[in-house]
């Protein structure tokens, strides 16, 4: 994905951000963490390109019935994951492409910043996934507790989320 959006955009760096960027620190994720076909992405210096990878890449394009995912146009104010997630974003080198020799740079959510985010939105899926991640100990519930005082959200979702998270570690335990 990360290739074909720098051919697409003529852009070297790109950010991910939505459940796909936990391949970004753990390539073997339980399938479980997989799930999405859809891939957050934006390029790094140029978040307003991203409507053209998604024109090129999006859902029901070539790209998509090919390799079975898809991009989505988002931007950095798309994740509402805690304060200083964009200097621990996990920087992946990409190769290039065999036709061009086009690398790139995924920049990827670390992935406590990742599960926080997806509590933000605050949906039964990405509950589920944090559910995973802890079971998978792919993430430290006390570093979880820790950031999450850091979400850019209302204080009402805030309480909420941190209530809902206590519980969700007690019974991943």
């Amino acid at each position: 994905m990360v290739a074909a959006a720098a051919q697409i955009v003529d852009e070297r760096e790109f950010v991910v951000i939505g459940s796909q960027s936990i391949l970004g620190s753990h390539p073997d994720a339980p399938e479980a963490l997989l799930r999405s076909q859809e891939v957050d992405i934006y390029p790094r210096r140029a978040p307003d390109k991203a409507i053209q990878i998604e024109g090129a890449l999006g859902d029901g394009s070539y790209f998509h019935q090919t390799f079975g995912y898809y991009a989505h146009a988002v931007g950095p104010e798309t994740a509402k994951a805690p304060s200083g997630w964009d200097d621990r974003l996990v920087v992946i080198e990409i190769p290039g492409r065999p036709a061009t020799g086009v690398g790139a740079l995924a920049f990827c959510l670390e992935p406590h910043d990742l599960i926080l985010s997806k509590l933000a939105a605050n949906r039964e899926r990405d509950w589920e996934f944090a559910k995973e991640a802890l079971a998978a100990r792919l993430v430290d519930s006390s570093v979880l507790l820790e950031r999450a005082g850091d979400l850019p959200v209302s204080s009402e979702l805030l309480e909420s989320v941190t209530a809902s998270l206590h519980a969700l570690v007690v019974r991943v335990r």
